[in-house]
Protein backbone atom coordinates (compact mmCIF):
# COMPACT_ATOMS: atom_id res chain seq x y z
CA UNK A 1 0.00 0.00 0.00
CA UNK A 2 1.48 3.36 -0.96
CA UNK A 3 1.61 6.09 1.66
CA UNK A 4 -1.09 8.32 0.15
CA UNK A 5 -3.52 5.42 -0.07
CA UNK A 6 -2.75 4.55 3.54
CA UNK A 7 -3.33 8.14 4.65
CA UNK A 8 -6.60 8.52 2.76
CA UNK A 9 -8.08 5.11 3.63
CA UNK A 10 -7.01 4.73 7.27
CA UNK A 11 -9.74 5.31 9.82
CA UNK A 12 -10.16 4.61 13.50
CA UNK A 13 -11.26 1.07 14.27
CA UNK A 14 -13.21 0.91 17.50
CA UNK A 15 -14.45 -2.69 17.26
CA UNK A 16 -11.79 -5.39 17.20
CA UNK A 17 -11.67 -9.13 17.33
CA UNK A 18 -10.05 -10.70 20.42
CA UNK A 19 -7.60 -12.61 18.19
CA UNK A 20 -3.96 -12.17 19.25
CA UNK A 21 -1.62 -10.08 17.11
CA UNK A 22 1.78 -11.60 16.30
CA UNK A 23 4.68 -9.99 18.13
CA UNK A 24 6.45 -9.50 14.79
CA UNK A 25 3.60 -7.27 13.59
CA UNK A 26 3.66 -5.25 16.80
CA UNK A 27 7.42 -4.86 16.39
CA UNK A 28 6.83 -3.42 12.91
CA UNK A 29 4.48 -0.84 14.40
CA UNK A 30 7.07 0.13 17.00
CA UNK A 31 9.76 0.44 14.33
CA UNK A 32 7.46 2.66 12.27
CA UNK A 33 6.93 4.85 15.33
CA UNK A 34 10.66 4.97 15.93
CA UNK A 35 11.18 6.31 12.40
CA UNK A 36 9.17 9.48 13.12
CA UNK A 37 10.97 12.79 12.65
CA UNK A 38 12.48 14.27 15.78
CA UNK A 39 15.04 16.93 16.58
CA UNK A 40 18.61 15.93 17.40
CA UNK A 41 17.68 12.24 17.07
CA UNK A 42 16.52 12.25 20.66
CA UNK A 43 13.74 9.70 20.05
CA UNK A 44 11.61 11.26 22.84
CA UNK A 45 8.99 8.51 22.84
CA UNK A 46 8.34 5.71 25.27
CA UNK A 47 6.26 2.78 24.05
CA UNK A 48 4.57 0.45 26.54
CA UNK A 49 3.09 -2.65 24.90
CA UNK A 50 0.32 -4.28 26.91
CA UNK A 51 -1.11 -7.67 26.06
CA UNK A 52 -2.82 -10.37 28.10
CA UNK A 53 -3.03 -9.74 31.84
CA UNK A 54 -1.16 -6.41 31.57
CA UNK A 55 -4.34 -4.94 30.04
CA UNK A 56 -6.30 -6.22 33.05
CA UNK A 57 -3.83 -4.57 35.43
CA UNK A 58 -4.21 -1.30 33.52
CA UNK A 59 -7.99 -1.65 33.87
CA UNK A 60 -7.57 -1.92 37.65
CA UNK A 61 -5.45 1.24 37.65
CA UNK A 62 -8.17 3.01 35.65
CA UNK A 63 -10.72 1.94 38.28
CA UNK A 64 -8.51 3.12 41.15
CA UNK A 65 -8.18 6.51 39.44
CA UNK A 66 -11.91 6.69 38.81
CA UNK A 67 -12.65 5.89 42.47
CA UNK A 68 -10.42 8.79 43.50
CA UNK A 69 -12.37 11.18 41.26
CA UNK A 70 -15.83 9.61 41.51
CA UNK A 71 -16.11 7.56 44.71
CA UNK A 72 -19.89 7.20 44.55
CA UNK A 73 -20.20 5.45 41.21
CA UNK A 74 -22.27 2.26 40.97
CA UNK A 75 -20.33 -1.00 40.51
CA UNK A 76 -21.37 -1.16 36.83
CA UNK A 77 -19.49 2.09 36.13
CA UNK A 78 -16.30 0.62 37.56
CA UNK A 79 -16.85 -2.60 35.61
CA UNK A 80 -17.15 -0.59 32.39
CA UNK A 81 -13.95 1.29 33.19
CA UNK A 82 -12.13 -1.92 34.09
CA UNK A 83 -12.98 -3.34 30.64
CA UNK A 84 -11.65 -0.39 28.64
CA UNK A 85 -8.15 -1.82 28.03
CA UNK A 86 -9.73 -5.10 26.93
CA UNK A 87 -11.28 -3.54 23.79
CA UNK A 88 -8.33 -4.81 21.75
CA UNK A 89 -5.75 -7.56 22.19
CA UNK A 90 -2.92 -5.00 22.20
CA UNK A 91 -2.69 -1.58 23.82
CA UNK A 92 0.35 0.57 23.15
CA UNK A 93 0.65 3.43 25.60
CA UNK A 94 2.84 6.22 24.27
CA UNK A 95 4.55 8.87 26.39
CA UNK A 96 6.93 11.74 25.69
CA UNK A 97 10.20 12.39 27.45
CA UNK A 98 10.68 15.78 29.03
CA UNK A 99 13.48 17.74 27.31
CA UNK A 100 16.85 17.32 28.95
CA UNK A 101 18.53 20.37 27.43
CA UNK A 102 17.69 23.86 26.20
CA UNK A 103 17.97 22.94 22.51
CA UNK A 104 14.58 21.23 22.44
CA UNK A 105 11.37 22.89 23.59
CA UNK A 106 8.88 20.48 25.14
CA UNK A 107 6.40 21.01 22.30
CA UNK A 108 8.94 19.54 19.84
CA UNK A 109 9.10 16.32 21.84
CA UNK A 110 5.31 16.17 22.05
CA UNK A 111 4.98 16.76 18.30
CA UNK A 112 7.59 14.10 17.54
CA UNK A 113 5.73 11.60 19.71
CA UNK A 114 2.45 12.47 17.98
CA UNK A 115 4.18 11.81 14.65
CA UNK A 116 5.33 8.45 16.00
CA UNK A 117 1.73 7.63 16.91
CA UNK A 118 0.52 8.50 13.42
CA UNK A 119 3.28 6.38 11.88
CA UNK A 120 2.08 3.44 13.97
CA UNK A 121 -1.54 3.97 12.94
CA UNK A 122 -0.59 4.08 9.26
CA UNK A 123 1.65 1.02 9.63
CA UNK A 124 -1.17 -0.89 11.34
CA UNK A 125 -3.49 -0.06 8.45
CA UNK A 126 -0.89 -1.09 5.87
CA UNK A 127 -0.37 -4.41 7.71
CA UNK A 128 -4.09 -5.21 7.75
CA UNK A 129 -4.61 -4.34 11.40
CA UNK A 130 -7.18 -2.06 12.93
CA UNK A 131 -6.11 0.66 15.34
CA UNK A 132 -7.54 3.60 17.22
CA UNK A 133 -5.80 6.38 19.16
CA UNK A 134 -7.47 7.16 22.47
CA UNK A 135 -6.51 9.30 25.43
CA UNK A 136 -9.29 10.57 27.65
CA UNK A 137 -9.02 11.33 31.32
CA UNK A 138 -6.71 8.39 31.85
CA UNK A 139 -3.79 10.01 30.04
CA UNK A 140 -3.46 12.66 32.75
CA UNK A 141 -4.23 10.54 35.81
CA UNK A 142 -1.32 10.32 38.30
CA UNK A 143 -1.97 6.63 39.07
CA UNK A 144 -1.91 5.75 35.40
CA UNK A 145 1.35 7.61 34.88
CA UNK A 146 2.80 5.89 37.94
CA UNK A 147 1.76 2.50 36.49
CA UNK A 148 4.01 3.23 33.51
CA UNK A 149 6.83 4.65 35.62
CA UNK A 150 6.28 8.16 34.30
CA UNK A 151 6.74 11.37 36.25
CA UNK A 152 3.58 13.37 37.06
CA UNK A 153 4.56 16.07 34.53
CA UNK A 154 5.53 13.65 31.76
CA UNK A 155 3.03 13.70 28.89
CA UNK A 156 1.14 10.48 28.18
CA UNK A 157 -0.13 11.10 24.68
CA UNK A 158 -1.87 7.97 23.54
CA UNK A 159 -3.37 4.60 24.15
CA UNK A 160 -3.24 2.97 20.73
CA UNK A 161 -5.57 -0.01 20.62
CA UNK A 162 -4.49 -2.57 18.01
CA UNK A 163 -6.14 -5.71 16.69
CA UNK A 164 -7.97 -7.20 13.77
CA UNK A 165 -11.06 -5.30 12.69
CA UNK A 166 -14.39 -6.78 13.74
CA UNK A 167 -17.61 -6.22 11.84
CA UNK A 168 -19.62 -3.12 12.57
CA UNK A 169 -17.00 -0.39 12.11
CA UNK A 170 -18.11 2.53 9.99
CA UNK A 171 -15.64 4.89 8.37
CA UNK A 172 -16.84 8.46 8.72
CA UNK A 173 -16.33 10.77 5.77
CA UNK A 174 -13.72 13.37 6.53
CA UNK A 175 -14.36 17.02 5.74
CA UNK A 176 -12.28 18.64 3.01
CA UNK A 177 -9.31 20.89 3.61
CA UNK A 178 -10.61 23.93 1.71
CA UNK A 179 -11.79 25.88 4.75
CA UNK A 180 -8.47 25.28 6.55
CA UNK A 181 -6.11 26.66 3.90
CA UNK A 182 -5.00 30.16 3.02
CA UNK A 183 -2.78 30.39 -0.05
CA UNK A 184 -0.24 33.19 0.29
CA UNK A 185 1.95 34.42 -2.56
Amino acid sequence: MDVLTAIHTRHSISKMKPDPVARELIQKLLEAGNDAPNHHRLRPWRFFVLTGAARERLGEVFVASQRDRQPDQPPEAYDKTRALPLRAPVVIAVAADKPTDDRTPEIENVCAVAAACENMLLAAHALGLGAIWRTGTWASEPKVKEFFGLTPDQPLLAFIYVGYEAEGNVAKERPGVEDRVMWME
